[in-house]
């Protein structure tokens, strides 16, 4: 039986987020994707997702500020952060706002594939 779910790419970057719908397929899901920080906020207010992909720099706010609204509103929603700065300091602050990973890009997909399986498999676990 086929498990209907939702995944979010936000980022701004056009070819980013296609690149990422690709990497998506075969993940049973459909994904819907944001341009801005603020789009991606609306989009998870208003319907149920199994995974949020999110990028760090974003306009309307970061990904950052998006891991700390999808924790202070319980909306349930895992998230995995990208970015090109994924320090230290941001891959603590990140983990510590909930983000099940934080990948540094440029990343090798299968890293990201990998992640997504879990954070998927772990969404069925909890259903």
């Amino acid at each position: 039986m086929s498990l209907h779910r939702r995944i979010l790419i936000a980022d701004d970057d056009r070819d980013q987020r296609a690149g990422l719908v690709e990497l998506m397929s075969g993940f049973d899901a459909e994904v819907l994707e944001a341009e801005t920080g603020t789009e991606a906020l609306t989009i998870l207010r208003r319907w149920r997702f199994a995974l949020a992909l999110l990028d760090l720099h974003m306009p309307g706010c970061t990904g950052l500020d998006i891991l700390t609204t999808v924790r202070q509103e319980t909306l349930g929603v895992p998230c995995i952060l990208l970015s090109g700065e994924a320090n230290e300091i941001v891959r603590k602050s990140a983990l510590q706002e909930g983000a099940l990973a934080v990948l540094k890009k440029p990343f090798e997909p299968s890293a990201l594939r990998e992640e997504v399986r879990r954070a998927l498999a772990r969404g069925q676990d909890a259903a």
